[in-house]
């Protein structure tokens, strides 16, 4: 009896960690099947709009072309020689994947020093509070997806510089940023929880 106790806790250990908070929502073509699926998305997203002025689906579009709504998103690994692993690309991570040191810059602006990359609510005001500032130092709109996506991807500072204009990939990516978050907002429109 012993050996069959035993077995069912080792099963019930390994089967609640499958899935959890930071998996991915299903559907995520659709931003009312996302926040039915995660009323906590919506949630933190609202709270961001009202804090830093960031539309959700701006936020929205760009979590998906960030993480895909995956909270312990990673870059991936690189390797030597084509199998000797020598790290990650950056040490982008979670929903908004911030590098390190702009997530340390947000905290202490912020004095959110608990903050996670990981959590949504404040992956999401992360992203609020760099786009604020890209609207502050490059005059972007809070609204305006493809640019502030471009200047989420390569800085204040690259954004300024033009760096993006010698990226075609990117530029794509961006335009890619621009009509999901129209999409999103035309779907948020006929939502009712969005009401």
């Amino acid at each position: 009896m012993s050996r069959l106790f035993s077995a069912l806790v080792l099963l019930m250990a390994v089967a609640s960690c499958g899935g959890g908070h930071k998996a991915p929502p299903r559907n995520l073509d659709n931003a009312c099947s996302i926040i039915q699926q995660r009323p906590e998305y919506l949630k933190a997203f609202r709270a961001t709009q009202r804090r830093w002025g960031v539309p959700v689906h701006v936020q929205m579009a760009t979590i998906y072309h960030e993480s895909r709504f995956r909270g312990d998103a990673r870059t991936p690994h690189q390797y030597l020689l084509g199998v000797i692993p020598v790290g990650r690309q950056s040490s982008a991570y979670g929903y908004s994947q911030a590098l390190d040191g702009t997530w340390d810059d947000y905290r202490r602006d912020t004095g959110r020093r608990r903050a996670k990359r990981d959590r949504i609510s404040d992956a999401a005001d992360f992203m609020g509070w760099y786009m604020r500032q890209s609207r502050e130092k490059n005059g972007i709109q809070l609204y305006d997806a493809r640019n502030q996506y471009l200047a989420y991807h390569e800085g204040h500072y690259g954004y300024s510089r033009g760096s993006y204009r010698s990226k075609p990939w990117l530029q794509r990516v961006a335009g890619q940023v621009e009509s999901r978050a129209q999409a999103y907002q035309a779907q948020l429109a006929t939502c009712r929880k969005f009401r």
